[in-house]
């Protein structure tokens, strides 16, 4: 009884967060009557509701504990993230959304493998990025799980474990029942309230810690934390950063929100929402970690405990405490949920399908709602004991998809050029890249995603040049089905 008494207001706010899950599966299960309604929302989604589940899909408790507590140990070196995540955030929206969006559907297209297996006439680069879409989605999940089960396991005094399955009972099922459309609901309803939690995270930590110009008492804090000595190497900072946001443009749960726009032109209205959302948000998470010294002092070893030890501390209050539980855990879900069905999808369809007979619609939806439940189970038991810390298992996957989609995705939707020689010779160049580098003389001052992209890039185009250029009828249907608006 006195555990209920203590958590009673974070029960409470967690049951209300429960039942609007419910009620969004609810709906999502009624409208899921295809695969294209249960994969891509039957792309029927507008713009403004696509733009907030794009910025909710990407935040996560990655972002709020790790993103968050990372400045406690690198200073405001990692203040650029937020330019970073603003400035990809619309260079996706503006160069890949409406293009991808015109392409997909005139390839019938609901997944990134079967994409870059349906426009370069590979069905090797399509198995080949499957599998990194599943193994990358793993570690991805991981570092989500990891961060919930640590704030969990602080708030409500509940071992670590036992955090992790509540969060997998939670996310698996609503995804299972409701699929893009619950998804995509719920994505609405958990961007708004991270927006709200970032603002109040930021007011109230900032107020703990003596306010704003607190950070100019070296007494309080390590001079270095105020420059950039306190960071990595340059060339490995800015390979973070660059691997952590390069996500908005090759990473498949985000581009699967473009997928779901019910006319590409309709990016034009997600564009600006979206990454005002990342600009506010970032911009109050990123100083968290400074000041949260003046707090909790100097001796927190894993900056994905900063904020947790915050919280736990009391010194927010217990409404805005419970409101921050709440929106953390409900930008876990927005990320998991998208993950979980975007891995299950791409299994399904560019795996299992791929290799196995032809099913009807309700057999590939109940095989996929089957591997949502899977590749749960799967991270979560890998998330019991992760095999690094947030940032580093975000970057890395990251830098995975860079390394591996960058060249598809961006040469795929504006050159004509390329084949299934140059994909696949992309994929060796990336991956073979990016695994090695680490072991070069360089790989401690320079960051594995920055050769490994350049590498894969280099593939794609030697190739694609020396080769003859495609010239057949689809090619010229796709590149003369533009968006609306865009010249010809």
């Amino acid at each position: 009884m006195k555990w209920l008494s203590e958590h009673l207001l974070l029960l409470v706010m967690l049951g209300v967060y429960s039942a609007f899950m419910v009620h969004h599966a609810w709906i999502g299960q009624r409208r899921s009557k295809t695969v294209l309604d249960y994969f891509v929302g039957g792309r029927s989604i507008a713009g403004w509701a696509v733009a907030v589940s794009f910025f909710a899909t990407y935040s996560s408790t990655n972002t709020f504990l790790g993103f968050s507590g990372k400045s406690y140990g690198w200073g405001v070196g990692w203040f650029l993230l937020v330019p970073f995540a603003v400035v990809l955030s619309l260079f996706s929206w503006l160069f890949v959304a409406p293009r991808l969006r015109v392409f997909t559907e005139s390839l019938e297209s609901v997944t990134v493998p079967d994409f870059i297996g349906f426009r370069f006439g590979s069905p090797s680069a399509r198995v080949i990025a499957a599998v990194v879409v599943c193994f990358s989605s793993i570690i991805y999940m991981t570092a989500i799980f990891k961060g919930v089960g640590t704030l969990i396991e602080f708030l409500l005094g509940v071992p670590y474990v036992v955090a992790i399955m509540v969060v997998f009972v939670l996310v698996v099922g609503y995804t299972v029942a409701g699929g893009f459309h619950a998804v995509v609901r719920t994505d609405v309803m958990q961007g708004v309230l991270m927006v709200l939690a970032a603002v109040v995270l930021f007011v109230g930590t900032t107020r703990a810690a003596g306010g704003l110009g607190t950070l100019l008492d070296k007494g309080e804090i390590d001079p270095e934390l105020l420059t950039f000595e306190a960071a990595p190497p340059l060339g490995i900072l800015l390979g973070i950063l660059f691997a952590t946001t390069i996500k908005f443009v090759v990473e498949p749960r985000q581009l699967s929100r473009f997928y779901a726009l019910k006319d590409p032109r309709e990016a034009r209205k997600g564009v600006w929402i979206s990454s005002a959302l990342f600009l506010v948000t970032f911009s109050c998470l990123a100083p968290i970690g400074l000041y949260a010294h003046r707090i909790v002092g100097s001796g927190v070893q894993d900056t994905d405990q900063v904020v947790p030890e915050m919280l736990a501390t009391g010194v927010f209050g217990p409404l805005a405490t419970a409101l921050l539980f709440v929106a953390i855990l409900a930008a876990a879900m927005s990320s998991l949920d998208s993950v979980l069905l975007v891995v299950a999808t791409t299994c399904q369809r560019d795996l299992l399908s791929h290799f196995g007979r032809v099913k009807d619609d309700r057999q590939v939806v109940r095989s996929t709602r089957w591997l949502v439940l899977v590749f749960a189970l799967a991270t979560a038991a890998v998330a019991i004991k992760p095999p690094a810390d947030i940032v580093a298992l975000t970057s890395f996957s990251g830098a995975l998809y860079g390394a591996c989609f960058l060249p598809a995705i961006l040469l795929g939707l504006w050159w004509r050029r390329g084949s299934s020689a140059s994909v696949l010779a992309s994929f060796a160049g990336g991956l073979g890249t990016l695994f090695l580098w680490p072991y070069s003389p360089w790989g401690d001052v320079l960051h594995a995603v920055f050769p490994a992209v350049a590498a894969s890039v280099a593939a794609y185009l030697l190739v694609a040049l020396s080769g003859p250029a495609r010239g057949e009828p689809e090619i010229d249907r796709l590149f003369s089905a533009q968006p609306s608006g865009e010249a010809s």
